[in-house]
């Protein structure tokens, strides 16, 4: 299924400010930071992404909602794929 790119704008940004954070987590490990530091902005960059994938999900069964036919065509993913995806981000 294509996504809408429009509606994930926002994952990017996420995206974008993760790839930005995990920049920030490495040279924090090699300037010799607090252990306690490094954690603390490791879990946060690991929430950006899990929120990433959430909202990608979201979205896609949000689109197989709207276009219920699209999803039987092939054009979408099916339940079971979209659940398997759900989970495997919890």
């Amino acid at each position: 299924m294509d996504m809408d790119t429009d509606k994930l704008e926002a994952v990017v940004k996420r995206l974008r400010r993760a790839q930005g954070q995990i920049g920030g987590v490495i040279r924090m490990i090699e300037d010799g930071r607090d252990c306690a530091d490094v954690i603390t902005q490791l879990a946060a960059v690991s929430r950006a992404l899990d929120r990433a994938g959430f909202k990608i999900v979201a979205t896609s069964l949000r689109q197989c909602i709207a276009d219920p036919d699209g999803a039987a065509a092939g054009g979408a993913p099916s339940e079971d794929v979209l659940e398997r995806l759900f989970l495997s981000l919890a």
